[in-house]
């Protein structure tokens, strides 16, 4: 069966990925951590969405796995759309999940300026627990928080601005009506990061894409209602 490559998004790692590797037993599934996040934390970040789509192609070439279905997450959302422009023959099925193609992130919680300069001035462990926090409709109180704070808390403050630069230099507008890839889009329904507007841009753009509009979750659906994501993403890769 095809592999499906899962891509973390900003503060993100593979560790978030486990409620879907469990229910998606009967594929093989791989998640990927991004240079300067999660288990490789220790690694610098890099400075473009298009420097890590060519560490992800390599990543997943040096690993063995040339054909396989890819979905991306937030940041990670913006990595895939690079990839795709690289490697379309490599993807069988694309899912764009909480995502946009507009790095400026119009209508986030707070500008991609303010969270540099709360970076700076808060540290990145606090930074980190309260970006966080934005991705769930519960906050804090969400039992997910937490394991999601620690892998966040895992960046450095150089990753952390990094990957603010990375997204803020980056568009995918121009390169959307020329997805040929199967797609489906993913919007949890109170996402706090990416707006409707965005969601609708990826939807209408992208030739021939499915919509799931997960209901009562914010930026953090894959967590937040599991099973029902879960089900969404079985349904869309073994169709």
């Amino acid at each position: 069966m095809t592999p499906i490559v899962f891509v973390h998004g900003f503060l993100g790692g593979s560790r978030q990925w486990q409620k879907q590797a469990e229910d998606l037993s009967g594929f093989d599934v791989i998640a990927l951590d991004l240079p300067g996040y999660g288990k490789n934390a220790r690694l610098d970040a890099l400075d473009s969405i298009a420097g890590y789509a060519d560490w992800a192609l390599n990543e997943l070439t040096a690993r063995g796995i040339q054909q396989f279905h890819l979905i991306g997450h937030s940041m990670g959302g913006m990595v895939v759309q690079e990839m795709v422009a690289r490697a379309p023959g490599r993807i069988e099925r694309l899912v764009l999940y909480g995502t946009g193609a507009l790095g400026v992130l119009p209508g986030r919680f707070e500008t991609i300026g303010t969270s540099k300069r709360r970076a700076r001035a808060d540290g990145p462990q606090a930074t980190a627990r309260r970006i966080a926090a934005s991705w769930f409709l519960e906050r804090e109180k969400d039992a997910a928080y937490e394991d999601c704070a620690v892998i966040a808390e895992q960046c450095s403050l150089q990753s952390i601005l990094t990957g603010l630069d990375a997204m803020e230099g980056w568009s995918g507008e121009e390169r959307l009506a020329g997805i040929e890839i199967k797609t489906l889009v993913i919007w949890g329904d109170r996402d706090r990061t990416y707006p409707w507007s965005q969601t609708e841009q990826l939807w209408q753009s992208i030739p021939d894409a499915n919509l799931a509009v997960i209901p009562e979750c914010a930026h953090a659906t894959h967590l937040e209602k599991p099973g029902l994501f879960n089900r969404v993403l079985i349904d869309f890769c073994a169709d």
